[in-house]
C-alpha cells in the first residue's frame, strides 16, 4: 500500500522490524490528517475579539476650534474671514494685547477645526493624537502650530487640551499660470498632540455581567459564541437575547477580575455565519457576492440595439477645366446598427454557485454595470436567493 510516498509491501512472512515500522507510517499518517482538518477548521474559524465588542468598551470623539500660526502667507484672509479675525483678537485681549482692525492684515493665521478620539479608560496625563481641519479659506497648513485648543466632549466638558506642529502630507505650488497641489494641504495630524485632563469613569472590573455585541449581527453566530463559552467554563454562563447581544453572568471563579475572563474568552475561535447579500453599488459599479448566494434555474439573455452616427465633412469641387461650379463642403453621416446578434441565452441550473454564477454570466461577455441589472431582475424573478443591497 502507498500512503504519502510511504510505501509498504506485505509478505507472508514479516519480520517484527517491518511491523513495527507499518505501525509507526499509519500512526504518523494519521496525525498528519489529524493536523490537516485542525488547521483548515482553525482557519475558517474567528477569535471572538475579532468579531464582538464589549459594551462599554468604547471610543469617545472630542472636537475643539483653534487656531494655527506660522503659515507662510497661506492661512485665511482676514478681511473676508471675520470669525478669524475675532478669534485672533480674542486671544491677543487675554494675553493682554490691544489691538485694531487695520492692524490685523496677516494672512499667516488660520481658523481649524480639531478633532480626537478619546480611547476608552484613558488615564489624565496620557496622550492623543489629533487632526486639524482648517476652516477658512486658507490655502495650507504646511509649516503651521496649533495654539492652546480645548476638546470638548458631547457633553460640553473639556477632556483634553492639544497643541503642537502640524504634519501635513499634502503641498501646494505655483505661478502665475499654473498651481500644482499634492494631496490635501488643508488637513494635518500632531502625533500625541494632545492630553487627557478628564477621565471617563467606569467600573469595569468589579461587573456581574457584561455584554458582549456582534459586530455583524446574526442569530446563528451568537449561538455559536454562547455555546463557545459556555463549553470552554463548563457551565451556562452566557445566552443570546438577540442576534446582537450575548449576556454574560461573571463565574465565581472570574469573580471581581473581569479582565482575566475576558482575557481567556476572546481566543476562542468561533466559525461566524454569514447572511447570502449581494451588495451593489451603483456609482461605481462594484458587485461584492457571498459564498452563500445561489440562484434557481433561470434563463438568462443580455442584448442591446446599439446605432453609431458619425458626421463628416467632405470637400466637393468641380473637375479641372469645367466651366462651372464652386468649391463646397459636404456632410457625409455615416450609420451603424448593432442589435447584439452574436449574444445568447443562457440557461442557469439550480443551486448554482457563485463562481458558476459568475462564470457563465462573463461568458456572454457582461459587463460590471450590465451585472447590476441582470442580478436585479434575476431578484425579482424570485430566482435569487439572496439579499440585495444597494449602497
Amino acid at each position: 500500500m502507498n500512503m504519502t510516498g510511504i510505501t509498504i509491501i506485505r509478505t507472508g512472512c514479516q519480520a517484527p522490524w517491518k511491523e513495527a515500522l507499518r505501525k509507526a507510517a499509519i500512526t504518523t499518517l494519521a496525525a498528519a490528517l489529524v493536523f490537516i482538518i485542525s488547521a483548515t477548521a482553525a482557519t475558517a474559524a474567528s477569535r471572538i475579539k475579532d468579531i464582538v465588542y464589549v459594551e462599554g468598551v468604547r471610543d469617545n470623539m472630542l472636537v475643539g476650534y483653534g487656531l494655527v500660526v506660522g503659515l507662510n502667507n497661506t492661512g485665511d484672509t482676514l478681511k473676508d474671514g471675520q470669525f478669524t479675525k475675532e478669534s485672533l483678537q480674542s486671544m491677543l485681549n487675554r494675553l493682554g494685547v490691544q489691538t485694531t482692525d487695520s492692524g490685523l492684515d496677516s494672512e499667516n493665521v488660520a481658523a481649524v477645526m480639531v478633532t480626537a478620539s478619546l480611547p476608552s479608560f484613558a488615564r489624565q496625563g496620557s496622550r492623543i493624537d489629533v487632526t486639524v481641519s482648517a476652516l477658512g479659506d486658507a490655502d495650507s497648513l504646511l509649516g503651521g502650530t496649533l495654539l492652546v485648543t480645548p476638546l470638548l466632549g458631547a457633553d460640553g466638558e473639556v477632556y483634553a487640551v492639544a497643541q503642537g506642529q502640524l504634519a501635513v502630507g499634502g503641498f501646494q505650488a505655483g505661478g502665475e499660470a499654473e498651481t500644482v497641489t499634492k494631496g490635501v494641504p488643508t488637513s494635518g495630524r500632531i502625533a500625541s498632540g494632545a492630553i487627557i485632563e478628564r477621565e471617563v469613569g467606569y467600573e469595569f472590573g468589579k461587573k456581574d455581567s457584561i455584554k458582549l455585541s456582534l459586530r455583524n449581527p446574526d442569530f446563528t453566530t451568537a449561538r455559536r459564541i454562547a455555546q463557545a463559552i459556555n463549553a470552554f467554563l463548563g457551565t451556562l454562563a452566557a445566552a443570546p437575547s438577540d442576534p446582537t447581544t450575548i449576556v454574560l453572568r461573571v463565574p465565581e471563579s472570574y469573580k471581581n477580575n473581569v479582565v482575566d475572563l475576558l482575557t481567556d474568552l476572546e481566543q476562542l475561535r468561533v466559525e461566524p455565519d454569514q447572511l447570502a447579500r449581494v451588495v451593489i453599488d451603483e456609482q461605481s459599479g462594484i458587485i461584492v457576492m457571498g459564498d452563500n448566494v445561489r440562484i434557481s434555474t433561470v434563463a438568462i439573455a443580455q442584448g442591446s440595439l446599439t446605432i453609431r452616427i458619425t458626421e463628416a465633412e467632405q470637400v466637393s469641387q468641380p473637375g479641372p477645366f469645367a466651366e462651372v461650379g464652386t468649391t463646397t463642403t459636404v456632410q457625409r453621416t455615416d450609420i451603424e446598427i448593432d442589435e447584439g446578434e452574436e449574444n445568447r441565452l443562457a440557461v442557469l441550473q439550480p443551486g448554482v454557485s457563485l463562481q458558476e454564477m459568475v462564470n457563465g454570466l462573463n461568458a456572454l461577455g457582461i459587463g460590471p454595470r450590465d451585472m447590476i441589472t441582470i442580478l436585479q431582475a434575476i431578484k425579482t424573478a424570485g430566482a435569487l436567493q439572496a439579499e440585495i443591497e444597494v449602497m
